[in-house]
């Protein structure tokens, strides 16, 4: 039946952590549910975050306490419910003379530990740098730190795992497919949507329209919805560096700078470290941001004034920037913008419902589709109630301090892997790595290889179940391992994936399974 002749309930605009967790949680309450993404999932600013589940520290300094509260509250409930991409980490901030005195970033840390209901993560603590091995690669003139928890996250894959469960739950996911128009007609949308893959156009009906289209939400209000020009997001480009390991520590630094701002150095991918963020406004098309000059130069300089050994150009295997389309609330200062959500809903001429969805954090998605669904309910009525407090993502079927012995049974029950590859798939599939492996009982079984620990099993399962259709979304968005291919390499992983994505780019949305 082509989704033309079916009325939906709701009809999501964008495949971010937004969209993805509003769709995700609206079906799972009964509700039918279409998606449109233009591009890939986590395309755009959701796969360009800090890829952190914290609390902002540094949003107490500007009074954002139900924020931070909010936020705190989550990372343990989003830790238990994703514990093959999500973590718990240490971050060690070193004090630093002239800035923020140690009684008030204690005072914070103490404010960050209570009011968050926080359980399982260890409290704050204080490090003697002399003596502490987080102080080996720092300058010797910092000698005291705190370390307090917050976790990670793998973030282009949190957003993936949340469509999959969609789509696992009856979602209809379309991606790759643009959004043309929205036109209210007796009360109810209709939508002209393009598979941008095939050219082919289609109309489709829904009672409720979400506009989680991230930076390009007031775009949805003035193109696709025609009304006129429009202001209500400030755009913010956020830039991060990875550079080769800098240090051998688990933990990660929170580093103040000079001008007020903090950027963190965090282990990433086993052999580089990660070092963001920026924070300045930005003007431009956000499919086009990318770091400037100037930003690299801030970051290596800002790096530079903690480690020992400096932070240079030379030392950047990659870079990566996002566009946060934050609500306009008139702050002077880009970090002083609001990192919290704001919903507003609208109600079209005719009579039909939408929300507009501004601003939020990968940390407080969840809550954000909550709030969502009491706008949607309001609208269509009632069904079911909140549920994804207690709702694993796909592969995440385990107890949060599980992930060990996941790796040591996979490699039990597929002995050809080594612990690397085991590990690997783990962290980023948890339990549905037994699907992409299936029946294998070799590595020649898992098809061609690609380079590294990539092979065509691995790939073919991204293009079946997670919407996977060209190099970029498997090397960039999925598994990271662009990090380590060479350039003929990655190009015959995009060859492939482009090959095969006419046969499988559509069959993510058949549903059923553990994927």
């Amino acid at each position: 039946m082509s989704a033309s002749s079916v009325m939906f309930d709701v009809f999501v605009i964008g495949g971010g952590i937004n969209g993805c967790g509003i769709a995700r949680d609206a079906v799972g309450r009964g509700y039918s549910v279409i998606l449109a993404e233009m591009n890939d999932l986590a395309s755009g600013t959701s796969s360009g975050s800090t890829k952190l589940i914290h609390g902002g520290l540094r949003y107490l300094e500007h009074y954002e306490f139900r924020l931070v509260r909010e936020a705190l509250m989550e990372r343990e409930i989003l830790w238990r419910n994703a514990p093959h991409i999500i973590w718990p980490m240490r971050f060690v901030l070193p004090l630093h003379k002239g800035l923020r005195p140690a009684w008030l970033v204690r005072l914070g840390l103490f404010i960050y530990d209570h009011i968050g209901g926080r359980k399982r993560l260890p409290k704050t603590r204080t490090l003697d740098m002399r003596s502490d091995p987080a102080g080996k690669p720092l300058k010797a003139s910092y000698r005291r730190a705190f370390e307090y928890s917050d976790c990670w996250v793998n973030d282009a894959r949190f957003v993936v795992l949340n469509a999959r469960d969609a789509a696992n739950r009856g979602a209809d996911v379309r991606v790759r497919t643009r959004v043309i128009s929205a036109e209210d007609e007796n009360g109810t949308w209709k939508v002209r949507i393009q598979n941008l893959l095939t050219g082919e156009t289609e109309a489709v009906r829904a009672r409720y329209l979400v506009n989680a289209a991230g930076p390009w939400v007031d775009h949805v209000i003035s193109g696709v919805l025609g009304q006129n020009d429009v202001h209500n997001v400030r755009l913010v480009k956020g830039s991060h560096i990875v550079v080769r390991r800098k240090f051998d520590d688990p933990r990660a630094y929170f580093f103040q700078n000079a001008d007020g701002r903090i950027i963190f150095a965090i282990p990433y991918e086993e052999d580089f470290t990660l070092i963001g963020t920026t924070d300045q406004d930005y003007d431009g098309d956000p499919k086009d941001v990318a770091i400037s000059d100037s930003e690299v130069d801030y970051l290596c300089a800002a790096a530079s004034e903690y480690f020992s050994e400096p932070v240079t150009r030379g030392d950047i295997v990659w870079t990566y920037s996002g566009v946060r389309p934050l609500f306009d609330d008139g702050a002077s200062k880009a970090q002083e913008a609001t990192r919290d959500y704001v919903l507003k809903s609208e109600t079209a001429r005719g009579g039909a419902s939408m929300v507009h969805v501004f601003g939020g954090k990968i940390t407080t998605y969840r809550k954000l589709a909550e709030s969502a669904l009491e706008k949607i309910a309001g609208a269509l009525g009632p069904k079911g109630q909140p549920w994804t407090h207690a709702g694993a993502l796909p592969g995440g079927e385990f107890p949060f301090d599980g992930y060990d012995a996941q790796v040591e049974a996979l490699m039990r029950d597929y002995s050809f892997l080594d612990r690397h590859h085991a590990a690997r798939l783990v962290r980023l599939y948890g339990l549905c790595a037994r699907d992409l492996l299936g029946d294998a009982r070799s590595v020649d079984d898992l098809g061609r290889h690609f380079g590294v620990d990539l092979y065509e099993a691995e790939l073919r399962y991204l293009a079946t179940h997670e919407w996977a259709v060209s190099g970029d979304d498997v090397l960039w968005r999925r598994t990271k391992r662009g990090l380590r291919l060479s350039q003929e390499e990655a190009a015959a992983v995009d060859t492939f994936m482009r090959e095969i994505s006419g046969m499988h780019n559509q069959a993510a949305n058949a549903g059923g399974g553990h994927a």
